[in-house]
């Protein structure tokens, strides 16, 4: 299985990222696409609009949050879809906008795709 990391989008890019995804629905502010320096944009390993907009980056609601991001990512085949197009990446890093590190969907994503390997 390939490495997965975590780098907010704002940061700058490096050959050692491998694979960069840019995991978010949004397109980051202030970054171009050809700036960017992603390998691909994948929206639907995001959480849904619904749950983006409900949760709102609010910490006091981070517990819930995860609860149903991991609901919804479980629902489909979308994490193990995505892993078997990716497998012979050494290095996956999940690229994201969020200012708070400690609270963000890319956490979750990470933790949930670790556990289909």
């Amino acid at each position: 299985m390939s490495v997965i990391a975590l780098k907010r989008i704002y940061e700058q890019s490096s050959p050692e990222d491998g694979y960069r995804v840019l995991v978010d629905r949004l397109w980051p502010r202030g970054i171009s696409k050809e700036n960017a320096d992603i390998s691909e944009w994948n929206k639907a390993l995001a959480p849904s609009t619904e749950l983006r907009e409900w949760f709102h980056h609010d910490p006091g609601l981070w517990t819930e949050f995860s609860e149903r991001y991991m609901k919804e990512l479980n629902q489909g085949n979308l994490g193990k879809e995505f892993l078997e197009r990716t497998r012979d990446q050494e290095k996956i890093t999940l690229v994201y906008a969020a200012k708070d590190e400690a609270h963000c969907h890319p956490l979750i994503l990470k933790k949930y795709l670790e556990s289909l390997s």
